[in-house]
């Protein structure tokens, strides 16, 4: 019996981009039309690599800067929810360049909460695994800031619950914009301690 199971939920993607600068002070992702997965994540990306340095997000788990298998290898988010974020800081619309974003995809309901370890999959075959729920921090704020004055220092709060999934590559291969990618989740029922 298999471990993962396709669902009928897909979601287009409609804007992909690659941080290649690690200035923390203008987080921006440069925009891209395709993307090719490799095991390392997405060439010329700050987040790549097969490992990287523990950060405050697993502190509990791992000293600051310890070695880790890199499962943030991309940040994908909603259209919907981003657009949800916008509304609540009082902005038309906000660039998902400046939080930093590798996919932006249209369709999924309650993205950011789509159960860990389930795979989007690209009809190259292509397959990303979802680490868990990206927590919103002050990178995205200062940049949204930076072309916003007054508006960035709402974004975390506005961004609680919406700010999508970090991801990693499980089978190699290429996205590109107008690609549907169908959601496979665990084949499993929700954990209950107090069963």
């Amino acid at each position: 019996m298999p471990a993962l199971k396709p669902t009928d939920y897909t979601a287009t993607v409609t804007w992909l981009g690659v941080v290649t600068n690690d200035d923390r002070a203008e987080l921006l992702a440069d925009p891209r039309e395709r993307l090719d997965l490799t095991f390392e994540g997405v060439a010329g990306s700050v987040h790549g690599g097969a490992t990287r340095a523990s950060c405050t997000r697993v502190k509990s788990q791992y000293p600051k800067g310890t070695d880790i298998r890199n499962e943030r290898q991309l940040s994908i988010i909603s259209e919907e929810e981003l657009a949800e974020i916008a509304a609540l800081i009082g902005v038309d619309a906000i660039d998902p360049a400046r939080l930093g974003a590798s996919m932006v995809l249209r369709g999924l309901p309650d993205f950011s909460f789509v159960p860990p370890s389930s795979r989007l999959q690209a009809p190259s075959g292509a397959t990303l695994t979802v680490d868990m729920q990206n927590r919103p921090c002050q990178f995205p704020a200062k940049s949204i800031e930076a072309v916003a004055p007054g508006k960035g220092r709402g974004f975390k709060p506005a961004a609680a619950g919406r700010r999508g999934v970090t991801a990693s590559v499980a089978r190699e291969g290429s996205v590109v914009i107008g690609d549907v990618l169908r959601l496979h989740i665990p084949d499993q029922r929700a954990w209950q301690p107090e069963g």
